[in-house]
């Protein structure tokens, strides 16, 4: 591997690790203030930031593509989707949220909160698409 390689491995692995520290952080924020100021529910802090977090990949993917509007390089695109995005988003959480709903007993809360996570996250991500492509015009 020469040294320019290295260089930009190196570029990579820092963006992916700098993002995912404010992306874990920022998680960490709205469960604190979903869940300790506003006191709602942590399954609602879960679905919260999985949801923003598909919105924000899917815009952020579609306004970097080749031809989106922005222009932003592999360090940058790396920073936000798998740092930033990975950071925030929770899918083991959400996992973890569903098995002890379903180790308590409750079947139906735990279908309804992994059926409605999954599908608000898909749509919130098609509305990110759709958002994108209509400034990219």
């Amino acid at each position: 591997m020469s040294a320019n390689d290295r260089q930009t491995a190196l570029r990579l692995y820092l963006a992916v690790g700098c993002g995912a520290a404010v992306g874990s952080l920022a998680r960490f924020l709205c469960g604190y203030v979903i869940v300790s100021l506003l006191g709602l529910s942590a399954l609602l802090a879960t679905a919260f930031v999985n949801v923003v977090g598909s919105w924000v990949i899917m815009f952020f993917a579609t306004m970097t593509r080749p031809d989106g509007r922005l222009m932003v390089g592999p360090a940058g695109r790396q920073l936000v989707t798998g740092g930033f995005c990975g950071g925030l988003t929770t899918f083991s959480a959400m996992s973890l949220d569903t098995f002890i709903l379903l180790l308590g007993g409750d079947l139906g809360l735990a279908t309804t909160y992994l059926v409605s996570v999954v599908v608000l996250s898909l749509a919130s991500a098609w509305l990110g698409y759709a958002v994108a492509i209509r400034i990219s015009r």
